[in-house]
């Protein structure tokens, strides 16, 4: 498989890795698009939201309490965004769910 989370996953791709557990990987972005940019995403290969299913729900729940920890232990006492972007029209540019926490910086509305 040619997928650069799943690289980043197995230890083929350096990452600066802000947390790590057994079903899931959290680093950071390499483009931020804010002061905090962590990427949160599933250790197992899974192509976006749009192809979760009802086995996914536990992961997925999983994905959201993480985010809300990273935070928590980042700083972002003020709030913080978290985007997942699905699909080309949706902005998803590596085809591996991933969940965007961005904090450090008052967001705006509509953000794209």
């Amino acid at each position: 498989m040619d997928c650069l989370f799943c690289k980043i996953v197995a230890g083929e791709i350096p990452a600066k890795l802000v947390h790590q557990e057994e079903t899931l990987l959290a680093f950071a972005d390499i483009h931020p698009q804010a002061p905090t940019h962590v990427l949160v995403l599933p250790r197992r290969h899974l192509g976006s939201l749009a192809e979760a299913g009802k086995q996914d729900r536990e992961l997925l729940g999983r994905l959201l309490e993480a985010v809300a920890e990273i935070a928590s232990r980042l700083g972002l006492s003020g709030g913080y965004r978290t985007v997942i972007n699905t699909g080309a029209d949706g902005g998803q540019t590596v085809e591996h769910l991933h969940l965007h926490l961005l904090g450090g910086r008052p967001m705006h509305w509509p953000p794209g």
